[in-house]
Order: structure tokens, then C-alpha cells, then sequence
């Protein structure tokens, strides 16, 4: 394993910034648990995730480098490192890179959105 990460069991201990900085995947599933999973993004820029409703699932986003913008049910919002968005089910959202460096975040969903150890180097892949 490498230095940013740990796993004992089920029990999971990552440096999350420094995974999901290093990371060029547009999509990378970390950790997939019986209720929720952890995986970080890479937006290029100019690109974004395409508007997206989960209907089972509650997503939370927490934004690493970058700058975008959210859209949320249909309100705007600036999104840069520190930042954080909570997209509860049935939310129609689209997260948007408007700089010029890769828009990276970590993301919770809960439950699991995509199979386990899914990943996915550009968005269409």
C-alpha cells in the first residue's frame, strides 16, 4: 500500500488531500462500506459531471483545489478548496470546473453509488 493509506479489515485510514491531489482519475472509488462510500474526483478544466439526480442516496462533496461552480435544484454557488456540499436525495446538482487547474474533491454518498473499486480515468470511460 502507500503511504497515504491504510486498511485493516473494513477499517480504512487515509490522507485524503494528498490521494485525491495525486490522482488524475476522473473517478476513483476508495472505500465502499455497507452503508456508505468514499471516492475522489478529478474535474478538468472546463469540464463538468453533468447534471445528475440520486434518488436513493444522500452525496456530500468536499472541494480540495479548484474552483467551480455548484448547481444545486437550480441555485448557483462558487465552490473552491474547503469547501463543502450537501446534495440530499432526489436533488438535481452539476458540479462545473470554471478555472483553469483540475476541480479535485472527495465525495461521501451513502448508500454505495458505484460498484467497489470502481475507477474511471476520464469521464466517459
Amino acid at each position: 500500500m502507500d503511504k497515504h493509506f491504510t486498511l485493516e479489515g473494513n477499517i480504512a485510514h487515509f490522507t485524503i488531500a494528498d490521494i485525491a491531489v495525486e490522482s488524475s482519475d476522473y473517478r476513483r472509488v476508495l472505500w465502499t462500506g455497507e452503508h456508505s462510500q468514499l471516492v475522489i474526483m478529478t474535474i478538468p478544466a472546463g469540464e463538468e459531471i453533468g447534471e445528475e439526480v440520486h434518488e436513493h442516496g444522500d452525496q456530500i462533496l468536499t472541494f480540495i483545489s479548484g474552483t467551480g461552480h455548484a448547481d444545486l435544484a437550480g441555485h448557483q454557488h462558487p465552490v473552491e478548496a474547503g469547501d463543502q456540499c450537501v446534495v440530499p436525495a432526489g436533488t438535481l446538482h452539476n458540479f462545473r470546473n470554471t478555472g483553469e487547474e483540475p476541480l479535485v474533491l472527495y465525495t461521501v454518498y451513502s448508500p454505495p453509488e458505484h460498484p467497489a473499486d470502481t475507477v474511471e480515468p476520464t469521464k466517459n470511460s
